[in-house]
């Protein structure tokens, strides 16, 4: 079992696969900080010096001066200002994931053609496999392969 798991373990796209989680997370990381300490305090500002984690609704009719006091009493809260930091670092995120599959297949270049697996019968030009010996839409007998010569 252990040799299995081995084997499973090193092909390739496991081992991409792990690679690109563990530095997805670190870039995951990046970016929260990005949007929480560099992008959204200049927009809080520009709202009229709010910051932006600290906007929610207290649902339970007392008023708290903060989420961590609300969230002590025990209220219910929508922090829709954490949401906004979530949108905002998701949108990030999904862009920048977007430009880096975008520039990986551009040096990937175009996928090969498929090899063909019909060809076209010469006298009613119907599509039929390759190894056919007769069309079978006009049943007539197929000249044999210029290539079995």
């Amino acid at each position: 079992m252990l040799k299995e798991f081995k084997t499973f373990a090193m092909r390739g796209n496991v081992v991409d696969l792990a690679v690109g989680l563990v530095i997805g997370a670190a870039f995951g990381k990046i970016v929260t900080s990005f949007v929480e300490d560099i992008l959204m305090p200049p927009v809080g500002l520009a709202l009229g010096k709010v910051d932006m984690r600290s906007l929610f609704i207290d649902l339970s009719g007392t008023r708290h001066a903060s989420i961590a006091e609300a969230k002590a009493a025990g209220a219910a809260t929508i922090n829709y200002g954490i949401f906004l930091n979530t949108v905002v670092d998701f949108a990030i995120v999904a862009f920048a994931v977007f430009l880096l599959v975008r520039q990986v297949n551009r040096l990937r270049g175009p996928a090969p053609a498929a090899a063909p697996s019909t060809k076209d019968c010469p006298y009613c030009l119907t599509k039929i496999p390759l190894a056919a010996t007769k069309c079978a839409a006009c049943t007539t007998p197929l000249p044999a392969l210029a290539s079995a010569t």
